[in-house]
Order: structure tokens, then C-alpha cells, then sequence
């Protein structure tokens, strides 16, 4: 990735009432009168680059949980402020984490999707000791190697994105003794997310004939797409990110190559970004608008008559980070985040907007939960922008343990710092 200066940026505030636009972030922080009734969430996302288009469903989904956690009364009868900011790459997205912290008193901090600053999130929480909940980043070594006590995962580790899709695969017939063409995203996300697919590959008779590791700024694929013409693999694994798989999509249905599409690592406004026919294969989500749960369905309509669009699965996690931290504070009548971590080591159970609670594991933080494959409608099928796949159910399935796609002790063992 890039790197890019940090810039003078805009800071949001959110009240219940509505958004105020503050001074640039370099003038002092306009707070609210009343400090110590109001409690600050710190939300840091990318907002630009390849992966802008799934931090614009994050901030509008946090937007709407605080509005419904203030409509109700807020936390502990504490209204609830929103800072919201572009993290922009990891020497951004540190200190604006710091800052946040340090200056304007947040209790915790929600968001990202970059590995990398997640990681770079996750050292000023652990050095602040203030909480950090990571909606989007799924690399393995964030809850293994570089795991923290005061970092939490609502997003899914990629093994659980390989392990969801691969049973989808395996049922199509395109795993075992297949020849498999791979493009992956060159940076820490999709580095990691091809160590997992090799294993699962290794694991299941599939075998790579071909790979290539994709630059996050990369926009032509073309000469990608002769290659895998000239290799003609019985399958294409895509392990991209943000706008790459739309790019990709789109390019790879004006090829129009024969070979089956799939990937290990999905958001749905990529696939709405595509256009119409350009959405193809099977993928797996951590969540879709057409969950059938009483929560998820409230969830969907409230975001609809918001924003006049259904939510994608990277605005269902952001929205879910917010409620857990809201219920946690309001479970221990506290902000304090020490307090917090141990309340979700807890076992605690969470309403995830699915249809079987979810729960963090103590020993590495990642929230069990149900997943999902998706598949691509043919287009005769497709009748408007966004209902464009069909779906498995939950999985795990209702009766397996919802720990069965996550990673062991022993694949990914973590041990949290002092």
C-alpha cells in the first residue's frame, strides 16, 4: 500500500440529533458542553483509497447505532458521541487512534479494515489500555501472533472466510483435484488470507497452477486475465480486496473467460459495484441483508429509510460493534475498559442480528458467530441492484458449535501481552 501523508482531515460528531462538521483536525477539538455526560466512541476507517467504498456503509451504520442508543435512553442514561475519522493507512490511522485517546477522551475505539492498522490501532489501545473492537480487519496473526488484551474481532478471521466458502466448493466440485489459478492482494490481508486458502487447498485435493499477487492500486487486469486464458485452470480463487474485486469482476465478464470464479474474502458492495452482470461466483460473507432473524430485518429497515439503500456486511459489523460495546457498558455500569474486557471475556452473549447469539472466545477475542456463501444469481434471475445472490444457511449449521470454522489453540495460538 501506498503511503500517504496524513493531511489535514474533517472530523464528524454525531449527536442524537443530527451531524455537525467541526474545524479541520488540527484546530482544537469542539466538544460538547457537559463532558462528563457524554460519553465518545472513537470510529476510525478508511474512508478513501481501495477500500472507501466499505467505510462509507461502516460510518453510516456507527451513525445509526448511536442514534438508536441514544433514542433509548443511551448508556447508563449517558448520551453517546460519535468522532468519527479516515484512517487512511497505518501511520494515519495510529495517530489519529492516539489522538483520540489522548486528547479528545474517547472510552473506546471501533472500526478499521486494513490489517495493518488494525495492528497499528491495537498498539495505542494496548499502550492506553483503552478498548479497540476491529469490524474489519480479518488477518489470522491479529488474533494470534499479534493478538491484544484490549483488541476484540467482530469481523471474521480469514480462516473463517476460507473454511465458509471452502464448504461451498467442496459441494460444487471445484476443490478436489482441480487446478486452481489464484490473484491475491499484495499487502498483509491478502498475504495472509493465501497462507489460509493454501491450507485449505492442501487440505482437500486442490492444487495451484498459477498465482500472482496483485498491487492494492492496480486498476487493469488484463494482463492478469491472459495469463489465466493461456493457463485455463479448472477454477480462479480470488483473494483481493475493496475495489479490486470490483475491477476484477467487471474486466473478467468483458473477457468472458469460462473458468469459474470464487474468493475467500467478500464484501457486498463490492458486488453491487460491479453492475449489473458483472457479479459472478461464490464468495463468502460474515453477514447479508437477507439474514432471515426478527433483528437483522429491523436492522435492514432501518437503514433503508436512512440511507435509502440496504446495509452490506461491513456497515452490519460496525453497527454490531457498537451495540456490544453499549451493552457492555451498560451490563457493568461503566466506561472503563479494563472493566469492559473482562465483561466480554465473560462469555457474554450478544443479539449479532443472525439467528444464534454470538460470544468472544477469552483466549484470542474473536467473536463465534454464523457465516455464510453466497452465489451469484444468473442474470435472467436478477430482479433488482442488490438481491444479486442467493445464500446458504448459517454456518456452522444449527447443529455444530460455532467455534468449528475458527482456528484452534494450536493453528493460532495467542498469548496476550502484559
Amino acid at each position: 500500500m501506498s503511503q500517504l501523508t496524513d493531511t489535514i482531515s474533517r472530523r464528524t460528531l454525531l449527536r442524537a440529533g443530527g451531524a455537525a462538521l467541526l474545524t479541520p483536525a488540527l484546530a482544537a477539538p469542539a466538544l460538547s458542553q457537559g463532558q462528563a455526560d457524554v460519553i465518545r466512541i472513537g470510529h476510525l476507517t478508511p474512508r478513501t483509497g481501495f477500500l472507501g467504498p466499505l467505510g462509507e456503509y461502516a460510518v453510516q451504520a456507527a451513525q445509526l447505532a448511536v442514534e438508536e442508543i441514544n433514542a433509548a435512553g443511551g448508556i447508563n442514561g449517558r448520551k453517546v458521541e460519535l468522532l468519527t475519522e479516515d484512517s487512511v493507512n497505518p501511520q494515519t490511522a495510529s495517530a489519529k487512534a492516539e489522538r483520540m485517546v489522548q486528547r479528545d477522551k474517547v472510552a473506546c475505539l471501533i472500526g478499521e479494515i486494513n490489517s495493518a492498522s488494525a495492528l497499528a490501532i491495537s498498539q495505542v489501545a494496548q499502550r492506553e489500555k483503552t478498548l479497540f473492537i476491529n469490524t474489519g480487519a480479518n488477518s489470522d496473526a491479529l488474533r494470534g501472533s499479534d493478538c491484544k488484551r484490549f483488541m476484540f474481532h467482530v469481523e471474521s478471521q480469514n480462516t473463517m472466510m476460507v473454511r465458509a466458502a471452502g464448504r461451498a466448493l467442496l459441494d460444487k466440485g471445484l476443490i478436489k483435484d482441480k487446478k486452481i489459478y489464484t490473484l491475491t492482494a499484495d499487502y498483509a490481508f491478502g498475504h495472509d488470507l493465501l497462507k489460509q486458502a493454501k491450507k485449505f487447498f492442501a487440505a482437500n485435493g486442490g492444487t495451484i497452477t498459477g498465482e500472482d499477487l496483485i498491487p492494492t492500486e492496480l486498476t487493469d487486469f488484463s494482463p492478469f486475465l491472459l495469463k489465466i486464458r493461456q493457463a485455463r485452470p479448472d477454477a480462479v480463487i480470488c483473494n483481493l480486496a475493496g475495489a479490486q474485486i470490483t475491477n476484477f469482476l467487471k474486466q473478467y465478464s468483458e473477457f468472458g473467460l469460462p473458468f469459474p470464479v470464487a474468493g475467500f474474502g467478500f464484501d457486498l458492495a463490492l458486488a453491487w459495484g460491479a453492475g449489473q452482470g458483472n457479479f459472478l461466483g461464490t464468495w463468502p460473507v460474515v453477514w447479508h441483508h437477507m439474514v432471515d432473524s426478527p433483528s437483522a430485518q429491523k436492522f435492514v429497515a432501518a437503514f433503508k429509510a436512512k440511507y435509502k439503500r440496504p446495509p452490506e456486511n461491513q456497515g452490519w459489523s460496525d453497527y454490531t460493534s457498537t451495540k456490544i460495546v453499549a451493552q457492555a457498558m451498560n451490563a457493568t455500569k461503566s466506561t472503563d475498559s479494563m472493566k469492559i474486557v473482562e465483561y466480554l471475556e465473560s462469555g457474554a452473549k450478544f443479539d449479532i442480528h443472525k439467528t444464534r447469539e454470538g460470544y468472544f472466545r477469552p483466549w484470542d477475542h474473536e467473536l463465534m458467530q454464523e457465516m455464510y456463501a453466497i452465489t451469484a444469481l444468473p442474470q435472467e434471475k436478477v430482479k433488482n441492484q442488490y438481491d444479486i445472490f442467493t445464500s446458504t444457511g448459517p454456518l456452522p449449521g444449527p447443529g455444530e458449535s460455532l467455534e468449528v470454522l475458527a482456528t484452534t489453540k494450536e493453528e493460532n495460538a495467542c498469548t496476550f501481552p502484559a
